[in-house]
Protein backbone atom coordinates (compact mmCIF):
# COMPACT_ATOMS: atom_id res chain seq x y z
CA UNK A 1 0.00 0.00 0.00
CA UNK A 2 1.86 3.70 -1.44
CA UNK A 3 -0.19 6.78 -0.36
CA UNK A 4 0.71 9.87 -1.88
CA UNK A 5 0.15 13.16 0.47
CA UNK A 6 0.69 16.69 -0.87
CA UNK A 7 0.78 19.85 0.25
CA UNK A 8 1.71 23.83 -0.56
CA UNK A 9 -1.17 24.40 -2.85
CA UNK A 10 -3.22 27.83 -2.35
CA UNK A 11 -4.07 31.17 -3.90
CA UNK A 12 -1.05 33.72 -4.82
CA UNK A 13 -1.12 36.52 -6.98
CA UNK A 14 0.02 36.54 -10.30
CA UNK A 15 4.08 36.83 -10.71
CA UNK A 16 4.09 35.23 -6.68
CA UNK A 17 5.48 31.87 -6.07
CA UNK A 18 4.49 28.97 -4.38
CA UNK A 19 5.83 25.59 -3.32
CA UNK A 20 4.71 22.02 -3.22
CA UNK A 21 5.73 18.80 -1.80
CA UNK A 22 4.58 15.51 -2.11
CA UNK A 23 5.92 12.53 0.55
CA UNK A 24 5.08 9.09 -0.61
CA UNK A 25 4.62 7.06 2.67
CA UNK A 26 3.91 2.60 2.75
CA UNK A 27 5.97 -0.09 0.98
CA UNK A 28 8.22 2.04 -0.88
CA UNK A 29 11.23 0.43 -2.33
CA UNK A 30 12.25 3.82 -4.20
CA UNK A 31 10.31 5.41 -6.85
CA UNK A 32 11.90 5.08 -10.32
CA UNK A 33 9.92 8.30 -11.10
CA UNK A 34 7.88 10.93 -9.20
CA UNK A 35 6.44 14.01 -10.44
CA UNK A 36 3.60 16.46 -11.07
CA UNK A 37 0.57 16.89 -13.35
CA UNK A 38 -1.88 19.45 -13.27
CA UNK A 39 -5.79 19.40 -14.31
CA UNK A 40 -7.75 23.02 -15.27
CA UNK A 41 -10.82 22.93 -15.66
CA UNK A 42 -12.12 21.73 -18.64
CA UNK A 43 -8.90 20.47 -19.68
CA UNK A 44 -6.94 17.05 -19.90
CA UNK A 45 -4.69 16.43 -16.78
CA UNK A 46 -0.99 16.97 -18.11
CA UNK A 47 2.46 16.80 -16.98
CA UNK A 48 3.91 19.54 -15.67
CA UNK A 49 7.64 18.26 -14.55
CA UNK A 50 8.99 14.73 -13.81
CA UNK A 51 12.27 13.52 -12.02
CA UNK A 52 13.52 9.93 -12.51
CA UNK A 53 16.14 8.30 -9.83
CA UNK A 54 18.63 9.00 -11.67
CA UNK A 55 17.73 12.69 -11.37
CA UNK A 56 17.43 13.30 -14.97
CA UNK A 57 14.03 16.14 -15.30
CA UNK A 58 11.72 16.66 -18.25
CA UNK A 59 9.76 19.85 -18.16
CA UNK A 60 6.17 21.05 -19.70
CA UNK A 61 7.11 23.88 -22.26
CA UNK A 62 5.12 26.32 -20.67
CA UNK A 63 6.54 25.87 -17.08
CA UNK A 64 10.48 25.60 -18.21
CA UNK A 65 12.68 28.48 -16.52
CA UNK A 66 9.59 28.98 -13.99
CA UNK A 67 9.52 25.39 -12.19
CA UNK A 68 11.81 23.40 -10.69
CA UNK A 69 11.06 20.02 -9.83
CA UNK A 70 13.58 18.42 -6.92
CA UNK A 71 13.42 15.10 -4.89
CA UNK A 72 14.92 13.60 -1.69
CA UNK A 73 15.42 9.84 -2.53
CA UNK A 74 15.51 9.17 1.35
CA UNK A 75 12.78 10.69 2.27
CA UNK A 76 10.91 9.55 -0.74
CA UNK A 77 9.47 13.42 -1.28
CA UNK A 78 9.05 15.50 -4.01
CA UNK A 79 9.28 19.34 -4.51
CA UNK A 80 7.93 21.78 -7.00
CA UNK A 81 9.22 24.98 -6.56
CA UNK A 82 6.73 27.06 -9.11
CA UNK A 83 8.28 31.07 -9.36
CA UNK A 84 6.84 33.96 -11.71
CA UNK A 85 3.14 31.91 -11.65
CA UNK A 86 0.81 33.03 -14.26
CA UNK A 87 -2.97 32.70 -14.16
CA UNK A 88 -2.48 30.05 -16.52
CA UNK A 89 -1.00 28.14 -14.07
CA UNK A 90 -4.31 27.85 -12.00
CA UNK A 91 -5.15 23.77 -11.97
CA UNK A 92 -5.08 21.40 -9.72
CA UNK A 93 -1.78 19.65 -8.91
CA UNK A 94 -1.51 15.87 -8.27
CA UNK A 95 1.90 14.21 -7.36
CA UNK A 96 2.59 10.84 -9.26
CA UNK A 97 4.77 7.91 -8.74
CA UNK A 98 5.94 5.09 -10.35
CA UNK A 99 7.15 2.30 -7.36
CA UNK A 100 7.93 -1.32 -8.59
CA UNK A 101 5.94 -0.91 -12.17
CA UNK A 102 2.96 0.53 -10.41
CA UNK A 103 1.68 4.06 -10.64
CA UNK A 104 0.66 5.62 -7.48
CA UNK A 105 -1.36 9.27 -7.60
CA UNK A 106 -1.66 11.94 -4.78
CA UNK A 107 -5.49 13.77 -3.65
CA UNK A 108 -4.62 16.67 -5.43
CA UNK A 109 -3.49 20.02 -4.52
CA UNK A 110 -5.04 23.21 -5.88
CA UNK A 111 -3.33 26.07 -7.05
CA UNK A 112 -5.36 29.72 -7.60
CA UNK A 113 -3.57 32.21 -9.79
CA UNK A 114 -5.22 35.71 -9.54
CA UNK A 115 -4.32 38.18 -12.17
Amino acid sequence: QVQLVESGGGLVQAGGSLRLSCSAFGTVFGASAMGWYRQAPGKQRELVANIRSGGTTDYADSVKGRFTISRDNVKNTVTLQMNSLKPEDTAVYYCAAVIAGNSYWGQGTQVTVSS
